[in-house]
């Protein structure tokens, strides 16, 4: 595979073919140049009638899922939720990152769910599947609006990102704190921050995502992280280092995930180790076969998020040891519903 030009600040320089459609757009890059600019990003609105997203994958941790954005402009080139903008007729790759489906109406739907009878009070994650905190957030603030409607109502919510923003809501964060409903675990993929910058481009940088660690943990919000991916061959032997450092910031609870490249991310994935880290390429690449059973990826909800053979026992191995020398000790806080309430249902009861 022949490699192309990188554009900066993306994670792909491609738009692999839509499985679902019969075409396919190809990027013709220039001459005579070694980086090609990146194209802007476009947001849209999603008129989605519904927010609270059901899944009954096994190996999650979650039933319930809120996510205000559909692609995410960081960008992180071995995204597992690429694939999922095809249903909207866009590509895995460039066209994932650059076009955002923005769901305005996201907390007003959340409170129209949550005031349901039909709503049974459970632990709800943000996100599921692309960052709740990605840089449009910033402005859009829907992911606060969203913890705006949860504190009201008191359920209980799970933060998965690799954003310093977060730490923007850590006032809300408390007083869900106060209450036993939140848990924010902060995606560390690497200490290296350059090869952060390759892999996550419109991410945090590692460091930032520790300084995030440390203020939430000083506010009395759990806090942990979840070093995911790790990839074999090239940020697994990080665990260690990643686990101290955690650790030294204030996480009291850890876990990871091995890389897997669903659909088109395998073709996005070989075509980043091309560009940028070509010595390793095989290397990564016939590691990753060692514990997807010979291939790329591996969709069987027992083995995905681990891997499976001797090679991957080695690596849950390292992580386990890096967790004990770290002290960390819990996978999850302990979160609870018997604070819900339906807030303006039992105000309206007083009268």
């Amino acid at each position: 595979m022949t490699a192309l030009p990188p554009l900066r600040g993306r994670g792909s320089s491609t738009n692999p073919k839509n499985r679902f459609e019969s075409t396919e757009r190809v990027l013709e890059p220039p001459d005579n140049e070694d980086e090609i600019s990146s194209p802007l990003t476009q947001f849209f609105p999603d008129h989605s009638k519904t927010i609270i997203a059901y899944n009954d994958s096994p190996d999650v941790g979650f039933d319930a899922s809120i996510n205000p954005y559909r692609g995410c402009e960081h960008g992180c080139v071995y995204c597992y939720a690429r694939p999922t903008h095809e249903y909207l007729g866009f590509s895995s790759g460039l066209d994932f990152e650059t076009k955002i489906m923005v769901k305005e109406d996201a907390p007003e739907l959340l409170r129209k769910e949550l005031s349901s009878r039909s709503w049974k009070p459970q632990l709800i994650a943000l996100s599921g599947n692309t960052d709740c905190y990605q840089p449009v957030e910033k402005k859009k603030q829907l992911t606060r609006r969203c913890l705006e409607v949860l504190l009201e109502f008191r359920n209980p919510v799970v933060i998965i990102t690799k954003n310093y923003l977060v730490t923007r809501d850590i006032d809300v964060l408390r007083e869900l704190a106060r209450y036993d409903c939140v848990g924010v675990t902060l995606s560390l993929t690497t200490l290296d921050a350059r090869l952060s910058s390759l892999l996550e481009p419109r991410a945090s940088r590692p460091a930032r995502r520790l300084v995030a660690i440390q203020a939430l943990a000083e506010a009395g919000v759990p806090v942990g992280y979840l070093q995911a991916p790790m990839i074999p061959g090239l940020t697994d032997a990080e665990a260690p280092a990643i686990a101290a450092a955690a650790a030294e910031a204030g996480a009291t609870f850890c876990g990871y995930v091995a890389l897997r490249l669903p659909f088109a991310v395998k073709t996005l994935f070989e075509q980043w180790l091309e560009q940028h880290y070509p010595e390793k390429k095989n290397k990564v690449l016939n590691r990753l076969r060692e514990i997807r059973d010979g291939k790329l990826n591996d969709p069987n909800f027992t083995t995905r998020m681990r891997g499976s053979g001797i090679f991957a026992e080695q690596m849950a191995e390292l992580f386990q040891l890096a967790q004990k020398k770290s002290g960390i000790n819990k996978r999850w806080p302990k979160l609870t519903t018997e604070h819900f309430r339906r807030a303006a249902t039992d105000q309206l009861a007083l009268f």
